[in-house]
């Protein structure tokens, strides 16, 4: 008999870091170092107790309440003090120094920070809106940098049911802000479900996806009230593109909204799913190009790259792309199973610029956010 050992298939799409308000414990869990555990158990290892480090365990087995216990996660415990937005400071926050130490392995963070939330005048904890733009600082950062893509998730923490601010209008599409949790009145949020979901959902697909099934809770709140009975309230909350969990009629559960990112609508990436898409194939081409580096490249009599050569290495990432990508159905493939071009600029003189330009165009999936049914009934005159 096989598969008994309780892991599950390691994949490096949802390596998340639960980044979290702790208390060290001597020689054993230090703040501000990533620890990788891989099921709740492995907090035992770090001393961590529901005694010494409540918050820890209750985000670390939400997460693999919806998880399967095997999820590869990296705990980072921060202190109590420690704000959002300094955290994503990307020249002196400790999270910059996380993505170095995790050497780019990192696909998202997610932040539980542990300063007692309070309702500012935006409807939430100013700490919030304050660290959006740094926050998207820090993520492009890493992007641009380090070829590390990344999101970040940060708690809606101080949501008392009043009016927030809208996102819809903002450019922050590396980052998104979660409401609602377990608990009545906590002013808290639930990140360690939505971290579950997210490492256990394909990078193409949404993670309010319906034919997923609900998340793990059998009850969720905003503010003092339970979600399911505040529908005018949600339906303001989706419009400025915050993320909550949400339930269907006739379906029993809870289910994700949606994955918005903060930022318009329109934006090319304002959708976790194509966040990730995108990041995904971001990392292949880097690699699969990092190859072409201070490389021998045969060139014509005007420096400019032979064809022969440029088709080799645009089929090289196409291929690459593919074979990671679209045969597994995370982009949409046209009718030769293609689900990117890669095209070279051919007039540029590599031997006087030593570079390359590249134009890499993924195809992604499309998602139904509504559904508009025309039903009536069908009468069929008998002939006479």
């Amino acid at each position: 008999m096989n598969g008994q050992l309780g892991t599950v298939s390691e994949s490096a799409d949802g390596l998340l870091a639960l980044v979290i308000s702790a208390t060290a414990v001597s020689d054993k869990f230090a703040l501000n170092t990533p620890y990788t555990i891989y099921r709740p158990d492995g907090l035992k290892e770090l001393g961590i107790t529901k005694a010494n480090n409540a918050k820890v365990v209750d985000v670390v087995t939400n997460f693999y309440n919806e998880a399967e216990e095997g999820t590869k996660v990296v705990v980072y415990g921060i202190a109590a003090s420690d704000t959002m937005t300094d955290l994503c400071n990307k020249n002196t926050g400790a999270l910059k120094d996380l993505i170095l130490d995790m050497n780019g392995q990192l696909r998202g963070i997610v932040i539980m920070p542990g300063t007692e939330p309070t309702t500012g005048a935006d409807g939430l904890d100013a700490d919030v809106f304050s660290a959006l733009p740094v926050a998207q600082a820090l993520a492009e950062y890493a992007t641009t940098q380090m070829y590390a893509p990344l999101f970040i998730a940060l708690p809606g923490i101080g949501y008392d049911g009043s009016s927030v601010l809208d996102l819809s209008s903002e450019n922050y599409n590396r980052v998104m802000v979660v409401l609602g949790d377990q608990k009545d009145s906590t002013m808290d949020v639930d990140m360690g479900t939505f971290a579950g979901r997210v490492a256990m959902t394909p990078v193409q697909r949404n993670i309010g996806r319906v034919k997923s099934g609900p998340i793990y809770p059998n009850k969720m709140y905003l503010g003092d009230k339970l979600i399911g009975l505040q529908t005018d309230v949600l339906d303001t909350l989706y419009d400025k593109r915050y993320v909550y969990p949400r339930r269907y009629t006739g379906r029993s559960g809870y289910y994700y909204i949606d994955d918005c990112m903060a930022c318009d609508p329109t934006d090319d990436y304002a959708s976790l799913a194509n966040r990730r898409v995108i990041d995904k194939a971001y990392r292949i081409v880097y690699n699969t190009l990092l190859d072409c580096i201070l490389d021998e490249l045969e060139v014509n009599d005007n420096g400019t790259l032979r064809s022969d050569v440029i088709r080799y290495i645009e089929q090289t990432v196409e291929d690459a792309i593919d074979s990671a990508m679209t045969v597994n159905g995370e982009l949409s493939s046209n009718s030769n199973g293609e689900g990117c071009t890669c095209v070279i600029n051919p007039d540029v003189n590599v031997l006087a610029t030593s570079k390359l330009e590249v134009t890499i165009k993924v195809r992604p999936h499309g998602y139904a956010r509504d559904v508009e049914v025309k039903l009536g009934f069908f009468v069929t005159k008998s002939e006479e």
